[in-house]
């Protein structure tokens, strides 16, 4: 045979073979083009250059590989789709005289058409594209946008290496699959798993048992650094559960309910609970798939989402100030380098609306009911047991900020904390007991966000002060705090002169010999939107990634369905069941099946809702509310969008059932 006739053949059975291979290169050209958008993006030198860059192209390239090993286990996975669908026909090849070498001539012809139309379109899609997102990611940081375009030589270079290894590899797949398989398995390749499937209970009762632990996980974990290596183990039980029972607990329960003659030997439940039976054995791991993916989706764009709505409110709990300046070591307020900063203040164009300034104590601490340890040894060793930290300040600061006149005496103190009530009546510090005369209602200081509980206390003077910080600095081997005076500015300004008046500032006190500390809300957002503006952006293209591979997994699955349904559907009718009793309960067991994983994905969320949360927490987002509200939402509109999916798939499957 002529190298021209594999070259037609091959053509020819992808534009015949339309409706299950058009998709399989759209997936391919959008994969190729979103690792090549990663890749460029990660090493784009203006968003290098940019302030907060740094933690975004971290991002980026931690992007590039979820990306690119999430492609290659994708394109494999529906790969294994066209094959199956391909099989019968390459097996009849095979009986009219065909051998294996010219078939796997065939099938490379189609590799490379494929790998051919992948790559050029895929790469020319992610030069167009990469500029938008870079435009995006500029609006996003709220960055000047820069007109231009630049290619990626090195970013095509890694796409055509990665890809061109990927469609090998498939390749070496399928060419196992035709050298191992027989003519007439391949005949029958397509309807292959059609006896009853086995109940397999270990299967199911693991099922349940590593969903459990991953919820259990879940709920149980309250504190936020230990959420995070909890939250891998997880998700890995969770994913775990989900695949078991999907494929074996199904199976156990639609068996029980068939074992229930009053409920099974009815019409409407005969058919669907048989249908079910099978129809979840085939398409068990599918399932679970868009389950996973689902997951995924919603986890990933409501996270970020909120962050990146809640980082205003974030930056103003951090950083209650516009301007604060932090003289470490400095037990009271200096006037004359308040009357200093505020001329600076003004220098730089700023105007003052507001002005504060206290000395305070903040240690960490382990509580044990009324008593707090402050060893280091007991502080590094108590990630599971959790660290309150504890801010202290004078009373005549306090009275000073409320306007009241309070009274303590030196063995008396005041408490606050806005996460929970102090419950005791003393507190132990330092092996001396006080006495907790009132538990406030408000405190005059704004409260910085923490992952921690945090209480505040009011002492009786400076002089306990001292003596805390003293005792502090004689338990530990190295001293870890020391009385620190604030100063705090509201200003009304240009919030580019603030950021340039933050640096300037800091290094004229640092040169001055003052161990400072000087922060501003302009000068944080900087690096705030660097490091929420990545993950929302990364969330919300990973989010996309999950969410294409989750429609082309239904729309496969719909397709293998409509083939195998079809001569269920016409067995149905010769046995006496009309047209309209056959297409309903087809339909009934679509239905059940096709949203029985965004159901999962939603129980999977609100399980999951108590780790997130803490983990948010971590990242300075303590507005639940708002996190509940993203949920709630990005599951109505991922619903919404699910149903729109289905509509449109299921056209496709009741056009082949009806051939």
């Amino acid at each position: 045979m002529s190298k021209g006739f594999y070259l037609k053949l091959a053509a020819g059975n992808v534009k015949k073979n339309g409706q299950t291979y058009f998709p399989y290169i759209i997936t391919c050209i959008l994969m190729i083009a979103m690792y090549y958008i990663m890749y460029s993006l990660s090493i784009n030198e203006g968003i290098i250059e940019m302030r907060g860059g740094y933690w975004l192209v971290e991002m980026m390239g931690f992007g590039c590989w979820i990306v690119g090993i999430f492609a290659t286990v994708f394109l494999f996975y529906t790969n294994s789709f066209l094959m199956k669908r391909r099989k019968k026909e390459i097996g009849l090849w095979n009986i009219l005289g065909m051998e294996k070498r010219h078939i796997l001539k065939v099938v490379a012809m189609e590799t490379i058409y494929i790998a051919l139309l992948g790559l050029v379109l895929g790469i020319l899609t992610g030069i167009i594209f990469e500029k938008l997102m870079y435009l995006i990611i500029l609006q996003v940081m709220n960055r000047e946008i820069t007109l231009g375009f630049h290619i990626y030589g090195k970013a095509i270079v890694s796409t055509l290496l990665v890809f061109t290894g990927v469609f090998v590899v498939i390749f070496i797949k399928s060419m196992f699959q035709v050298f191992l398989s027989k003519p007439i398995e391949l005949l029958q390749g397509s309807a292959k798993g059609e006896r009853e499937p086995k109940t397999k209970w270990v299967l199911a009762v693991l099922g349940v048992l590593t969903l459990g632990s991953g919820y259990a996980l879940s709920i149980v974990t309250d504190n936020p650094v230990q959420a995070i290596p909890i939250m891998f183990l997880a998700v890995l039980l969770v994913i775990a559960g989900t695949y078991c029972l999907f494929t074996a607990g199904s199976i156990v329960w639609l068996k029980l309910l068939r074992k229930k003659k009053n409920y099974y030997y009815q019409s409407r439940h005969f058919t669907t609970v048989s249908g079910m039976l099978y129809r979840m054995k085939r398409n068990a791991v599918g399932l679970a798939n868009i389950c996973v993916l689902s997951t995924m989706v919603l986890v990933m764009i409501s996270t970020t989402t909120s962050l990146m709505l809640g980082m205003e409110d974030n930056i103003a709990r951090r950083y209650p100030y516009d301007f604060t300046v932090d003289i470490q070591g400095q037990e009271l307020a200096d006037p004359k380098l308040d009357t200093l900063l505020q001329e600076q203040i003004i220098s730089y164009g700023q105007e003052i609306e507001d002005s504060i300034q206290y000395s305070y104590l903040s240690l960490a601490g382990i509580q044990d009911e009324n008593t707090f340890c402050f060893e280091e040894e007991g502080i590094d060793n108590s990630i599971t047991q959790g660290i309150n930290i504890l801010n202290f300040i004078t009373l005549e600061d306090y009275n000073r900020l409320t306007g009241l006149k309070k009274q303590l005496n030196e063995s008396e103190m005041f408490v606050y904390s806005d996460m929970q009530e102090y419950p005791y009546n003393t507190v132990q510090l330092f092996d001396k007991e006080y006495q907790i005369m009132e538990c406030l209602n408000s405190y005059p200081i704004p409260q910085e966000s923490s992952i921690f509980d945090v209480y505040y206390f009011v002492v009786w003077d400076s002089d306990v002060l001292r003596e805390l910080d003293m005792a502090q600095s004689q338990l530990v081997e190295r001293k870890t705090a020391s009385i620190t005076t604030c100063y705090g500015y509201q200003l009304r300004g240009n919030e580019e002169q603030q950021v340039q008046m933050t640096k300037d500032i800091k290094n004229q006190l640092i040169n001055q010999g003052y161990n400072a500390y000087v922060d501003s809300n302009a000068d944080a957002r900087e690096d705030f939107l660097g490091t929420y503006g990545g993950l929302f952006f990364l969330g919300i293209f990973l989010g996309f990634v999950f969410l294409i591979a989750t429609i082309l997994i239904i729309y496969y699955k719909q397709i293998s369905e409509g083939f195998e349904d079809k001569e269920r559907f016409e067995i149905m009718q010769k046995v006496g069941m009309s047209q309209i009793e056959v297409k309903q309960s087809i339909r009934s067991q679509i239905l059940t099946v096709f949203f029985l994983p965004l159901l999962t994905a939603g129980v999977h969320m609100a399980f999951a809702f108590p780790l997130m949360s803490r983990l948010l927490r971590m990242l300075g987002l303590v507005n639940i509310n708002l996190f509940v509200y993203c949920v709630l939402a990005c599951f109505l509109v991922f619903g919404a969008f699910y149903g729109i999916v289905y509509s449109l798939t299921a056209k496709v499957y009741y056009r082949i059932v009806r051939r």
